[in-house]
């Protein structure tokens, strides 16, 4: 990936929030890409990290004020907007989204958004409650009208106490939101087309109750994103979230285990199939129209389940089976033997096993750490963000694709 961005200006505007400090990051990995990078650094971003790191890490001068004559003369507010080939706003703040909605232009970072003729990446961070309310929707939808791209934000913890969706997407994600926007060359996975599934299902018990599992679908949202970045026709089948569609990703959203097995059907033939989805095994034999109610008694009614149909098996065995099956196991004892016995029964290329004992907090957690097993080796890596993890995948699949190229 050294070069990939090579010849690449990007502009970083930092915005005033507590995830600013995690732009410095960001400037090494677009810099590891081969992008120049330059920042322009909001009043708040200033009270997060400091003018030094930022000039330490981009090689670059970092602009901050709009009435800094010396800037003007040496590079205007005009110049800095048009002189980069995509601007990335990170952290992308509910006062900076409200700005770029309505065309304010009161400081150097408003105006050069308002000045560019560029595109804009945004990174979205703020309080679960600011990121939900109206106002801040209103304005998201605003700006994708307008033709900005947004990654993020994720779900999780934050700084405040909340959680919820409000969190920055990691400096990995975002560095490979702008390489699939910028990336030089031919890509890889081009004229291949990938069906992913993500998330949970929901087995219906009741209008109000239901049987799934603990999923948060990010692993599977992060693969779909990095193999539509190396050129892949993506196709992503999800469970419930609260995650954003993927950028230039098909999102198709399900419930069930046979809604997800239907859309899985739909989307073939397909080159790739990677089903990171947690379905539920089992569902309700019967499912109830109006509330269970408690009995008289106190006794729990009794639930009988059924089995859900085995999407993995079930491609396996389809007369358009992937040409790269790939399923994951999700364990929390005997990892390695269950995966491979795993690999065995369902007859697929490779699996992903991880360990999602609670410790690991793998669920719903943004990192992970794999072992990828096939037919002949096993692979262990070690912890990473769960957008690393997709981005070694699917390179790992591209490598795949260009070695078995012809045959």
């Amino acid at each position: 990936m050294s070069d990939i961005l090579q010849g690449k200006r990007i502009l970083l505007v930092v915005g005033g929030g507590i995830a600013a400090y995690k732009t410095p990051e960001l400037v090494r990995q677009l810099k590891g890409a081969g992008a120049d990078v330059r920042c322009i650094l909001t009043a708040g971003g200033a009270q997060f990290v400091t003018p030094l790191t930022l000039g330490s890490v981009s090689g670059d001068k970092v602009y901050e004020s709009l009435f800094d004559l010396t800037d003007e003369t040496e590079m205007g507010h005009i110049q800095l907007s048009r002189d980069a080939d995509l601007i990335v706003v990170a952290p992308a703040t509910a006062d900076l989204m409200a700005k770029m909605a309505q065309g304010l232009a009161n400081d150097l970072a408003s105006t050069a958004l308002l000045a560019t003729d560029k595109p804009v990446l945004l990174a979205p961070a703020m309080n679960v409650r600011m990121w939900l309310h109206p106002a801040t929707q209103r304005n998201l939808k605003i700006l994708q009208q307008d033709g900005l791209e947004i990654i993020g934000p994720d779900s999780g913890d934050m700084a405040c106490g909340e959680t919820g969706p409000g969190r920055m997407s990691e400096p990995d994600a975002i560095t490979q939101a702008v390489i699939a926007k910028l990336g030089a060359g031919p890509k890889p996975l081009a004229g291949r087309r990938a069906l992913i599934t993500a998330g949970p299902t929901h087995e219906p018990i009741d209008p109000v109750r239901y049987i799934a599992n603990r999923s948060s679908g990010k692993q599977g949202y992060a693969i779909a994103e990095a193999l539509a970045g190396l050129g892949a026709d993506t196709v992503l089948v999800s469970g419930p979230t609260n995650l954003p569609s993927p950028a230039n990703v098909r999102l198709e959203a399900v419930e069930t285990a046979e809604e997800m097995k239907q859309a899985c059907e739909a989307h073939l033939p397909s080159n790739i199939a990677i089903l990171s989805a947690a379905v539920a095994d089992w569902r309700s034999a019967k499912t109830h129209n109006a509330k269970i109610k408690k009995q008289k008694d106190d006794r729990p009614p009794a639930l009988e389940l059924t089995e859900n149909p085995d999407i993995l098996a079930h491609l396996a065995h389809h007369p358009q089976r992937p040409e790269l099956l790939v399923g994951f196991a999700a364990e929390t004892d005997d990892v390695l033997d269950n995966a491979r016995a795993k690999l065995v029964r369902k007859r697929c290329d490779w699996i992903v096993a991880n360990d999602v004992s609670p410790e690991t907090g793998v669920m719903g957690g943004d990192d992970n750490t794999v072992h990828i097993i096939d037919q002949s080796s096993h692979e262990a890596w070690e912890k990473l963000s769960k957008a690393e993890v997709a981005h070694r995948l699917a390179a790992r699949i591209a490598d795949h694709f260009s070695a078995h190229a012809g045959h």
